[in-house]
């Protein structure tokens, strides 16, 4: 294969997806469904036949963005079945009190809890069932040769090593992508990884007799304690997936990895620090040393494709802390621009994949860029805002705000999580949206004492203009 234009037809097209997480697993579907033959290479074994270790899946909360790329691919049913609708977040204070915050605007908007590796075996068994979709499990990427679109190939169940050429090659192979790698080194792909410095550790709160919720249930719950955190989401089994995020050294003398460092030290920090859920928790002081310590990455990347034969999706591309609950749905979004961009661009059973590669990353990466921006922002708010009075008035004063304006003001987390807005945009509105926030809660204890004459006029003078009626949108992000 030369490095000529592609011209092939669809139906003589050849994929190789590396990757079957959510992102690789959800664009075979989509693209068997206009006759290409797809191939997907997995480095782990298939979970659906093997246990794989646990220890590293913060719990997805599913929303609007995600939903719309479930339902184009006919699986939003099936997977809400799985899920737990979370309507706020229950934050938990030292002493064992307990504040409540709603996520939507009303009862129709709210999160869903779903575990990672129940939806990974759905999508994967989805598309298995699409037609002319293989996956082969135990494969990794070693190499990847951009100008023959050869990949070099390792089998880990045989330890042997293969070359094979594909027509088109998508890397969906997370935030440690090979095919992004490869990328930066040859091609002019401009690349950084940013590592948190903070880990997480994956806990457990086991259901009660019966499977009842050893806590409240429709909620996402957070032990906020300044430099470290708990949360957790429910689980469709009764059982609670919590994580512990918590710097790797001391930072002020704070609680670290560093520090904990024996069983007995991990009981004692968890027993002061989170004593209204200690007693909850599934053998924490072994499960502490038991499941891995996660990592957590910002990814940036220009260009997301290599001329008209590579593309990056998903985390390969764009990778983001945890904090805003948006990875996946920001990962699911790009499908439904991607597959919006087939339909556009096919003709005469044909696609003009530079152009479409081309508007693709137009369309998507200032909006990656602008997710990435807002969930660590989010991470600082939720380690140490959420309990403060002076952010709990201003998440009250939004909530009058939104009650009052219904289809002139919404809050940024509304905006990111219930509208299709796209995020570049909910963004820069979050600024507007903080300062007349800030500006109404002048010398106010309550948000009942909100001026409502002047927050109008705020809203229309500031808000109004850069959202342009997208308060309630449900367009999609590239139209």
């Amino acid at each position: 294969m030369s490095a000529d234009k592609l011209t092939k037809k669809l139906s003589e097209t050849h994929v190789c997806i590396v990757g079957a997480g959510l992102t690789g697993s959800l664009m075979a579907v989509f693209l068997a469904r206009h006759g290409m033959r797809v191939t997907i290479l997995e480095r782990r074994p298939d979970m659906r036949a093997e246990s794989i270790s646990a220890g590293r899946s913060i719990n997805l909360n599913i929303t609007r963005r995600g939903l719309r790329a479930l339902e184009r691919a006919g699986l939003e049913a099936e997977i809400l079945k799985q899920s737990v609708p979370m309507m706020g977040r229950l934050m938990h204070s030292r002493s064992g009190e307990t504040t409540y915050q709603p996520y939507g605007r009303d009862e129709s908007e709210f999160g869903n809890s779903v575990s990672r590796g129940e939806l990974n075996k759905t999508l994967m068994t989805a598309a298995e069932k699409a037609g002319n979709v293989t996956i082969r499990f135990n494969q990794r990427v070693a190499h990847i040769n951009l100008e023959t679109n050869t990949l070099t190939i390792q089998n880990e169940a045989e330890k042997n090593r293969y070359e094979e050429k594909f027509d088109l090659i998508i890397g969906t192979d997370g935030s440690a992508s090979q095919i992004r790698h490869c990328m930066s080194e040859i091609a002019d792909a401009q690349c950084d990884t940013d590592t948190l410095n903070y880990g997480y550790k994956e806990l457990t709160i086991l259901p009660l007799e019966g499977g009842k919720f050893a806590l409240e249930k429709n909620v996402l719950h957070i032990w906020p304690r300044g430099l470290y955190m708990i949360i957790a989401l429910p689980n469709f089994d009764g059982s609670f997936t919590c994580t512990l995020f918590l710097p790797y050294e001391p930072i002020n003398g704070s609680p670290s990895f560093a520090k904990l460092k024996d069983e007995r030290v991990v009981g004692e920090f968890f027993k002061v620090d989170f004593f209204d859920a200690y007693g909850s928790f599934d053998r924490p002081e072994k499960t502490f040393f038991e499941n891995p310590t996660g990592s957590m990455v910002t990814v940036t990347c220009d260009p997301w494709h290599y001329k008209d034969r590579v593309l990056l999706v998903g985390d390969a591309a764009h990778a983001i802390v945890p904090f805003f609950g948006q990875g996946a749905n920001c990962a699911f979004e790009d499908l439904t621009v991607f597959e919006e961009l087939m339909n556009k661009h096919v003709k005469d059973d044909t696609v003009d994949w530079l152009n479409l590669f081309k508007e693709f990353n137009k369309l998507r990466k200032p909006n990656a860029d602008a997710i990435a921006q807002m969930a660590f922002e989010n991470f600082i708010e939720m380690r140490d805002k959420v309990g403060q009075p002076e952010f709990l008035l201003q998440k009250a004063a939004e909530k009058v705000l939104e009650k009052n304006f219904p289809d002139k003001f919404a809050s940024r987390y509304a905006l990111v999580t219930f509208t299709h807005t796209p995020y570049e945009v909910c963004r820069d509105a979050g600024v507007i949206i903080d300062k007349i926030v800030a500006e109404l809660c002048k010398n106010i204890k309550s948000a009942d004492e909100l001026d409502l004459k002047k927050a109008e006029q705020l809203i229309d003078a500031k808000l109004a203009p850069l959202l342009k009626g997208r308060v309630r949108d449900t367009a999609l992000s590239s139209t």
